[in-house]
């Protein structure tokens, strides 16, 4: 498929579609927000997503304070695994016992198993969504971590194997500039990008089917969707998501293009109201998405316009408003009341459109 063919199948994609299909190429993981009375619509329609523009397995874990390590274990089985599931504790296996410095345990290992699991085929499925995640401890949030990051954890009741093409949703509510509670830090830095789903984007694959709830249902009927899209078909394969990652590596970029990718670092580096700056992990996949994009636009090198939308998916969820007591100023003879009055009306979107404003090259 050439980059034109790629452009024509993103036009037929909703922003989902497109956002999971960028992250499977870039085999990372994505965070998605939405309003608090959309979220389980939302899991619905990323589901069917999964399952009919991708033909992948998926499934939906509904987070809360009281989700516990073998909730997650079992919402996260495949079908298979699930239907031959025996909780074991899973040791005395010479390579499980290899891993167990490399990988925190939800239990302890203090007794061998009747019959150790093995490590040679994948038991997970190959979409998580993750509803409310931002919810659960901090200590789950960060053996998901271990999962995103090496598609393998060593649990209490088993040993979880994630497929290749393994993509992890935290599904989020956001009513406010920032998340609450937020994730922890290091997984938000391993979220390859974030994107909210606002109601008036609407679903296309539950309003085709009728299968929004009471709640969305009226707010569907004033949303207008173009003939093109009056029938979803659009289905892609194994095939398109590694023409996408190949197209992806050939893409040029100028050197006045690469200098306005570091002046946008570097700004929000500096910015007095970025609590703790820009990590190089997000620089990295920064030029990375903006690569991606361009092969969905038709084109092989990079634009302007490519990077800026690039900049507000990778940075929008990894900027931190810093708290007034917290601005550098302060040790420079600042008052707090002043600092605070400056800092009242900063967002993430805020700061992103003031970088933003950076005169482009031409």
């Amino acid at each position: 498929m050439e980059e034109s063919n790629l452009a024509d199948t993103a036009r037929q994609l909703s922003d989902l579609e497109v956002a999971l299909f960028i992250c499977l190429a870039a085999r990372e993981h994505c965070l998605i927000e939405t309003a608090s009375h959309c979220i389980n619509d939302l899991a619905k329609e990323l589901a069917l997503v999964a399952s009919s523009t991708f033909n992948y397995s998926y499934s939906i874990i509904d987070c809360s304070t009281s989700t516990s390590a073998e909730d997650i274990y079992n919402d996260v089985l495949s079908p298979d695994a699930r239907a031959n599931h025996r909780p074991t504790r899973p040791w005395l296996n010479t390579e499980a016992s290899s891993k167990r410095s490399s990988y925190k345990s939800f239990g302890d290992y203090s007794k061998p198993p009747a019959t150790p699991t093995p490590l040679t085929s994948n038991n997970v499925v190959n979409i998580v969504i993750a509803k409310n995640f931002n919810f659960i401890s901090d200590d789950l949030q960060m053996h998901f971590l271990q999962l995103m990051r090496s598609r393998e954890l060593v649990t209490e009741s088993g040993i979880l194997i994630a497929p290749e093409e393994f993509l992890f949703i935290p599904l989020v509510v956001r009513d406010s500039d920032q998340l609450q509670p937020p994730l922890r830090k290091h997984l938000v830095d391993n979220l390859f990008i974030s994107h909210f789903h606002s109601p008036e984007a609407g679903y296309n694959y539950l309003e085709e089917d009728e299968w929004l709830s009471d709640g969305q249902i009226s707010a569907s009927s004033v949303i207008h969707k173009s003939k093109s899209r009056a029938k979803k078909n659009a289905t892609l394969s194994q095939k398109d998501i590694d023409q996408l990652r190949e197209s992806s590596l050939i893409v040029s970029t100028s050197a006045e293009i690469a200098r306005y990718i570091q002046d946008i670092v570097v700004f929000l580096r500096l910015s007095r109201a970025v609590s703790s700056g820009v990590s190089a992990k997000a620089n990295i996949e920064f030029s990375r998405l903006a690569q991606l994009l361009a092969p969905l636009h038709g084109i092989d090198f990079l634009t302007p316009s490519i990077v800026a939308l690039a900049a507000r998916k990778v940075f929008r969820h990894r900027i931190t408003v810093t708290a007034p007591g917290e601005d550098r100023s302060l040790q420079y003879g600042s008052n707090l009341h002043d600092v605070a009055q400056v800092l009242a009306d900063v967002t993430p979107d805020s700061i992103l459109d003031g970088v933003l404003a950076l005169e482009p090259p031409l």
